[in-house]
Formats: C-alpha cells, structure tokens, sequence
C-alpha cells in the first residue's frame, strides 16, 4: 500500500514540477511580454481585416446583385465571380505567402500584409453572405423606394442594405469568429502573432505545456464572448422585428 506520505509527495512533486514550467514559459526572461505582443497582433489583424473584408464584401455583392437583376456592370460582375472563385478556392495560407514573398515584398511590415491578405480573403466570403442577404429581401422594398422617387443607388443605399446587414449580422459574426482563429497561419509570414509566440516560447523552453494550453484557452475565451455577444445581439434584433 501507498502511504499518506507518498501519495502527498507524489502531488507536490506534480504541483513543483508545474510551477516550474509556469515560470519557465511566462516569467523566465519576461516571456509573457512576447504573448502580450502576440495577442495585440493577433487582435489588430482580426478586426482591421474584418473591416477591410466587409467593406471589399458589401461592394462586390452588390455588384453582382445590380448584374443578376439588372444585367449591367458585366465586365466589374465578372471581375467580382473571378476574385470570389480565387479566393474562396485557394487556401489562406498560399494567398498569404503569395502577397508577402511576391506581391507585396516593398512592404516590410507583415502584419500590414496580413490584415490585406485576411481582409481579401475575408471579403470574397463576405461577399456571399452580403449578396445572399440582399437577395432575401423582397423586391417590393425596391419598387417602394422607386415609387417615392428614389435611384437605384439610394434605394439600395437606403432601403435594401440596411435590411440586408441585418439579417447577415449573424452570419457576419460567424465570419470574424473565423478570421479570429484564422490568424494563427500569420506566423508563415513572420507575424508574431499568439500561434507563433507560442511556438516560440516552446521552441526556446522545450516546455510545450502552458505555452501552448494557454493559448488555445485565450482562444476558446475569445470565441465563447463573441458567440454570447452574438446570441445576445440576435435576441434584440427578434424583439425589434415583433415590434
């Protein structure tokens, strides 16, 4: 039988052996500084390429409805299906290679690089979910703004995107909820971003436990808010459609 002794030294050696590690990944050489850097970076590409993507998205859906319902704007509608098929058909991290090592090599700061490289390839996705909303809103709210004199531009400006943004919201947050993990690839162009802090930190500790445990815990963090903040932001848009 086990002693009371050597059960309670078996846990403490369990319990040293963590802490150990615990100071070794984050407080040896100041290592936590380098995943607070990784996470800004991380967080500064996520929202800037959102940005970037949604408004690249709303321009090329509208686009192609204007062309669906209209048949003008052929060669911008086929210019909008090619940048949709290459990007949404080629992986992110070639696309980001390709921007970094060929297209853009004069920029020297990769995290630039890879808000374009996200934002684009965000935006083709975007793209869809936008286009989609507008093509589920019914085409009296076009006649009706038609009807008290309004153009096509500000009846879509006006009336149908703001309809249509709404019902993407959901769809749209799933799409950052995306981006945000998505940004662990940014390390293939040398962004420190949380991903490569922590391989960093394992790779110069050879302790891979907390480096990498922590960061898929902030990770987890990160999308469990965004899907509250989402179920709570489409409570209230049900309450003000009942209204």
């Amino acid at each position: 039988m086990i002693s009371d002794t050597g059960i309670s030294g078996f846990f403490f050696g369990i319990i040293n052996e963590l802490v150990r590690q615990f100071e070794i990944t984050f407080i040896v050489s100041s290592r936590y500084k380098l995943f607070i850097s990784g996470f800004r970076n991380t967080m500064v590409i996520a929202v800037f390429a959102l940005i970037v993507g949604v408004t690249i998205g709303v321009i090329v859906a509208v686009i192609k409805v204007y062309n669906y319902r209209t048949g003008r704007l052929k060669l911008l509608n086929q210019i909008a299906v090619l940048y949709t098929t290459v990007f949404r058909g080629t992986p992110i991290v070639v696309q980001l290679m390709i921007w970094y090592y060929l297209i853009l090599i004069s920029i020297h700061n990769a995290v630039i690089v890879a808000i374009i490289g996200f934002g684009l390839n965000s935006g083709a996705y975007v793209a869809e979910i936008v286009r989609a909303g507008i093509m589920s809103i019914d085409k009296g709210q076009s006649e009706a703004g038609r009807s008290l004199g309004l153009t096509e531009s500000m009846t879509m400006r006006h009336i149908v995107l703001p309809q249509a943004i709404k019902n993407t919201l959901p769809a749209l947050f799933n799409e950052f909820i995306t981006l945000l993990k998505e940004t662990s690839v940014a390390g293939y162009i040398t962004v420190i971003e949380l991903t490569k802090a922590a391989d960093l930190v394992r790779s110069r500790t050879l302790q891979p436990f907390f480096s990498l445990i922590s960061v898929a815990i902030v990770y987890l963090i990160l999308v469990v808010g965004l899907t509250a903040l989402q179920g709570k932001l489409e409570r209230r848009l049900q309450k003000s459609d009942r209204r």
